[in-house]
């Protein structure tokens, strides 16, 4: 992939943003994660790590169609209940997360960008309900999450099976953006764990441990590739300029 680091914010002067901005079509991608348990192979950034990834694949695939992308700094921290007995997971409530990834929108729309797109990678129901409440009474912000079904069905079939957390398609999109934080040599042994978290949510249970889930992973990561993680990301940043083409329009201030 191209280099990546000139759409990164955290990486500009004020004056290279400034005239990012006099474009009229600044885009400001936003990642979301979660600091959570994925299995004992990957890292506890994961769910950050893949948002950040679909941005960086989506930048340039908006930069083609004529838009200006940059990538905001990530916030790393979700509403991570499910994996609330494991070690590592770092939960904010709800209504937290949603002021914060709402003033931050807010900030960067004040700062003449023409459109703000929140990516979620972090699939848990209510860090998804937190997130998409920011789009109430704002205008020129979206958010691309692969929990709509438009999306969803465009992805692997263990993501479709809903067995997918921490296993062959988080594990190959990790593997794709950064194979060091994948424990190659435990994922190698870890069996797979068929367990659906959207069957077992649906049925009531939202926590790892009761539906079965005594790693913290659920799928076959063993099967993991960094193959099949650029497939995914590609699918994702399809996602992302879908969800920023369907509502954007040129800020002219």
């Amino acid at each position: 992939m191209p280099h990546t680091s000139r759409f990164f914010i955290d990486r500009m002067t004020s004056p290279q943003f400034g005239e990012l901005v006099q474009s009229g079509k600044l885009v400001v991608l936003l990642p979301v994660g979660s600091v959570e348990p994925h299995g004992p192979h990957m890292s506890l950034s994961t769910d950050t790590v893949i948002s950040v990834g679909a941005a960086k694949a989506a930048a340039f695939k908006l930069e083609a169609a004529g838009l200006v992308p940059v990538i905001a700094p990530p916030i790393p921290y979700g509403v991570t209940e499910c994996a609330a007995a494991f070690p590592g997971a770092v939960s904010v409530p709800a209504e937290t997360l949603t002021a914060m990834i709402g003033a931050v929108a807010d900030g960067y729309l004040r700062a003449n960008a023409a459109h703000v797109c929140v990516i979620n990678n972090h699939l848990e129901p209510a860090q998804d309900a937190a997130v998409t409440a920011i789009l109430a009474g704002r205008e020129r912000v979206s958010v691309a999450c692969p929990l709509q079904r438009t999306w969803a069905r465009t992805l692997s079939r263990e993501f479709k099976s809903g067995a997918c957390h921490a296993g062959q398609y988080e594990t190959s999109i990790v593997l794709a953006c950064d194979a060091d934080l994948v424990d190659s040599e435990i994922c190698e042994t870890l069996p797979e764990v068929p367990i659906s978290l959207a069957d077992k949510l649906r049925a009531g249970i939202s926590d790892f441990e009761e539906m079965g889930l005594s790693q913290a992973y659920a799928g076959s990561p063993a099967a993991a590739t960094a193959e099949e993680g650029h497939e995914t990301l590609d699918a994702l940043a399809a996602m992302v300029v879908a969800q920023v083409q369907a509502s954007f329009t040129p800020n002219r201030s």
